[in-house]
């Protein structure tokens, strides 16, 4: 009995270790997150926000604040796009624009703001794809948006990186014309210069206000007006507020300030009607049985490393309750219902612990089965089919492989969860906790399977297969070109390379990295995991057309 207490007290003692050991790298993963956050808000630096201040001008960030509800959330989309991109002309912070997703009189709004202290606000090709991604969050989700437009246009030398082709500006304007026909309300507020085609915008959007001595709109300024045509005139007087609101008629009010233009555009939208719901099912919502914070400790920094991901699950899901569906089959992967914040949500996550078949065989953690990937898919199906939405946690290295897995039918039954999902219908939430590396991240609804939004932990990591192994297939092709070339290369000079490799490797899978691309939404804190869900399935249900579901050619 001793030696059988002497275990349970020096296991309990491990993991009490271990999880002191997890919290401290989130706690620091957390804490610089939130630094470069901090930093990122502040665009283009205090100094040029004074600028703004002496001119009678407010930060797009100020204006945020004044525009939503006093003391409402505001979930910020794209916080780090541009992060480390665009070195050599000096960097663009949150690519020069903020966006996200707030309450005016309680009502959704998606709400984009220029930020003229980078770069006077000008158009990089990651700004383009912010504000894409922008509108397309307003037409899934059928919620109005707000444009605080304060900008010089397109960023000239990358102009062949953002004019031409189908994602680029000009998708902007036909996204304007396209939401206007589905009835999503579009009001554009005039705070700067809008120039050329970025004039388009603010003038196709339904209502559009400008402030009288700051706004001003034209296809050309005074200088390319002079050099074109000869003609001699001021940009006040070519295309100020007074012009365009009392002789042209291209702007519908005239404000004094920035502070009394957001005021009426609260008011106006204030008016609104309400319209139905999707009705996704919500109830009175009870907390976790335990705290959020937990989760820090329960997920390892070494990603390779296995824990439970039900106990991460119970930190976010009202009462730690889940009905799980097919508990003892498919272990690799968790499927279950239950309710976040009161709203009802079907589960898909990869377990993370190595389970035993009753066959005796070990399954490893991470790994997608053939008998999980057909799981999964029955389990997608049946949300759809109850009208349930969806969220994935996402820490996979993949589809199982070898001969074993080959013959079993892997490659079918991953078609099968990856067809299911495509075609899904119901609002999908993706969070990459850990890993998310090659078809595993397609499978587990990654970017290009259209999350409604999709987020990650600090912990997260993107890529088509794990660092260690890219790093040595990259290192043997390396070595392999080196000696047809003739040259032999010692034990030492190899390491050397790995390392290279694996640091450029590793670099590319950070989530800022991919934050900065904008292959997700934003990184979060995961005390806020709660919270972020909540606020993603209420915007969801503001669009009550669901369509039905159809699995396609799906074979169960």
């Amino acid at each position: 009995m001793a030696g059988i207490w002497g275990y349970v007290i020096e296991t309990k003692s491990k993991k009490e270790h271990m999880f002191g050991s997890h919290e401290k790298n989130m706690i620091e993963l957390v804490a610089s997150l939130k630094n470069n956050a901090e930093r990122v808000k502040l665009g283009g630096g205090t100094k040029e926000i004074e600028k703004l201040h002496k001119k009678k001008k407010l930060h797009c960030r100020e204006r945020i604040k004044l525009l939503i509800d006093k003391d409402s959330y505001f979930m910020e989309i794209g916080l780090f796009a541009a992060e480390g991109m665009y070195a050599e002309y000096g960097g663009a912070p949150s690519s020069g624009t903020v966006f996200g997703i707030g309450k005016i009189h309680g009502r959704d709004c998606v709400i984009v703001a220029n930020d003229a202290t980078v770069k006077a606000g000008a158009w990089f090709p990651i700004t383009c794809k912010k504000n894409l991604r922008a509108q397309e969050i307003a037409m899934e989700n059928r919620i109005p948006v707000i444009y605080l437009v304060d900008s010089a246009g397109v960023f000239l030398p990358l102009q062949d990186q953002i004019f031409p082709d189908k994602e680029h500006f000009g998708r902007i304007f036909r996204n304007n014309a396209v939401m206007s026909s589905m009835g999503i309300p579009q009001i554009a507020a005039i705070m700067g210069p809008c120039v050329a085609g970025g004039a388009y915008l603010p003038i196709m959007s339904d209502e559009a206000l400008i402030v009288e001595g700051e706004g001003s709109v034209f296809l050309a300024g005074s200088h390319l007006v002079k050099a074109a045509i000869g003609e001699v005139i001021d940009n006040e007087t070519l295309g100020g507020a007074v012009v365009h609101s009392e002789v042209s008629g291209v702007t519908d009010y005239i404000m004094k300030s920035d502070e009394e233009c957001l005021q009426k555009i609260r008011s106006i939208v204030s008016k609104f009607g309400h319209n139905e719901t999707a009705g996704f099912d919500r109830i009175q919502p009870v907390p976790s049985k335990h705290p959020e914070s937990d989760i820090y400790g329960l997920i390892p920094s070494d990603r390779a490393k296995p824990y439970n991901m039900l106990d991460v699950i119970s930190r976010i899901t009202d009462n730690s309750e889940i009905d799980e569906y097919k508990a003892g089959y498919g272990k690799t992967l968790i499927t279950a219902y239950a309710r976040i914040d009161g709203w009802a949500v079907g589960i898909v996550a990869n377990q993370r612990s190595i389970e035993k078949t009753k066959k005796g065989e070990m399954q490893v953690g991470g790994v997608i089965y053939s008998e999980s990937a057909d799981k999964g898919a029955r389990f997608i199906m049946n949300c759809n089919q109850k009208k349930i939405p969806l969220l994935f946690l996402q820490d996979v290295t993949g589809f199982m492989v070898g001969s074993r897995a080959e013959h079993g039918g892997i490659i079918k039954d991953g078609a099968k969860m990856v067809n299911a999902v495509a075609n899904s219908v119901v609002p999908k939430i993706t969070i990459i906790v850990g890993n998310s590396n090659g078809a595993g991240n397609y499978a587990m609804c990654g970017k290009a399977y259209d999350p409604r939004f999709i987020f990650a932990y600090p912990t997260a990591s993107i890529a088509v297969m794990g660092g260690q192994q890219a790093s040595n297939v990259l290192l043997g092709i390396r070595v392999g070109q080196l000696k047809k070339q003739g040259k032999e290369i010692t034990k030492e000079e190899q390491h050397k390379m790995l390392k290279e490799i694996q640091d450029r490797y590793d670099s590319q899978t950070d989530p800022v990295y991919a934050a900065a691309r904008l292959w997700i939404d934003g990184i979060i804190d995961p005390v806020e995991t709660r919270r972020t869900i909540s606020y993603c399935l209420e915007i969801a249900n503001n669009n009550p057309d669901t369509p039905k579901f159809n699995p396609g050619v799906i074979q169960v």
